[in-house]
């Protein structure tokens, strides 16, 4: 979309075919919030009845905090979103052809295109198995923790740290509270609630990773037994219905690869993971999609050598990712932040609300 909106010609391919809903936390931070307004697509997402999320409450042992909002621009109200991934994708890939690019569903890519050392383009076939060949000036991978054009370009990774923990959620019909909440116990357990689409709730317990083949024996139970160790929840699940699947993972590696090279980009999760618990998947991948739009748009125009503008994309979004990247592994490691921690934290994240 922002590629498209300076006259640049893109093509964009996906597996699947929108709307479709994929594993997510689904959070979109204030950060986040703000470039969707920048782009002009906030009105258009709150249209379909996404709720505001008035307040974020953490709770640790008998702590409770409120954290206090950034400021906001251009009048935006401090409220978190937390919109269904079948409804933002499908949002997002609409303005993209309105913006200019063609779009082109269910279409696999299997391998890349390589002149010399350089990405040309893609190689792969439709949902009829038709072979598809298409070559560009730049090829982005933003096809997410698995990534294929990540595992063909090979890209350096460093500050790598295993998966630490494991999650499972599902969608609650009966839940009163309209804000966020998030609840670590002493065991290094934990339980996030976000208000969603269609009145429901998305509710996920998590632990330490080591933990995920015991929880998944029985998960309904041992998801219970941890919604019971916040009681007017658990009283309120059990008055309610759970209104969809589980779904759950401990593959959460956490890592940041090398987002660049001669023809090709990375980002979002193809380029850099943290753990889920601090829901800042989606808010990550729109600040780097800005980022890798403006560098790719110095290098077309001639601003600047594409290589690098390109390495200027990596040291923006490390320099900003880092901080919140420490804080995420280490409360996935099971240590629980001080305030120098939290402040570090909205630091950060008051930094990205202003870049």
């Amino acid at each position: 979309m922002l590629l498209a909106r300076q006259g640049h010609k893109v093509l964009l391919v996906d597996r699947d075919t929108f709307p479709s809903d994929i594993m997510s936390t689904h959070y979109i931070h204030l950060p986040g919030k703000v470039r969707l307004a920048r782009w002009g697509l906030l009105g258009r997402l709150m249209a379909t009845g996404c709720p505001p999320i008035p307040r974020n409450h953490l709770h640790m042992g008998e702590m409770e905090l409120v954290p206090p909002a950034p400021p906001m621009p251009d009048g935006l109200s401090a409220e978190a979103i937390c919109p269904r991934r079948y409804i933002l994708d499908n949002i997002l890939a609409d303005a993209a052809i309105e913006s200019g690019a063609e779009f082109r569903a269910g279409i696999s890519v299997r391998e890349l295109i390589w002149d010399g050392d350089s990405v040309a383009g893609i190689r792969g076939h439709d949902k009829d198995g038709t072979p598809v060949e298409e070559r560009a000036r730049l090829t982005i991978g933003a096809d997410g923790l698995h990534s294929i054009v990540a595992r063909q370009v090979k890209p350096e990774e460093y500050d790598t740290i295993p998966s630490l923990t494991f999650a499972y959620y599902t969608y609650w019909s009966g839940v009163s509270d309209p804000d966020m909440h998030i609840y670590f116990f002493e065991d290094a357990q934990g339980v996030l609630i976000f208000p969603t689409h269609d009145g429901r709730h998305c509710i996920g317990v998590g632990g330490k990773v080591d933990g995920f083949e015991a929880f998944r024996k029985d998960i309904e139970g041992n998801y219970m037994g941890m919604i019971e160790r916040i009681p007017a929840l658990a009283a309120e699940l059990r008055a309610g219905a759970r209104e969809e699947r589980w779904m759950g993972t401990r593959d959460q590696p956490n890592y940041f690869r090398k987002p660049c090279g001669p023809g090709w980009a990375l980002v979002g999760d193809a380029g850099y993971h943290r753990d889920f618990l601090t829901g800042l998947g989606i808010t990550d991948a729109f600040r780097d999609a800005e980022y890798v739009a403006e560098a790719a748009h110095e290098g077309f125009s001639g601003a600047r050598p594409m290589g690098e503008a390109m390495a200027n994309y990596q040291q923006r979004r490390d320099t900003i990712a880092k901080p919140l990247y420490n804080f995420t592994t280490k409360m996935a490691g099971g240590v629980e932040p001080n305030l120098a921690d939290w402040l570090t934290f909205g630091a950060a994240m008051a930094q990205m609300i202003n870049t």
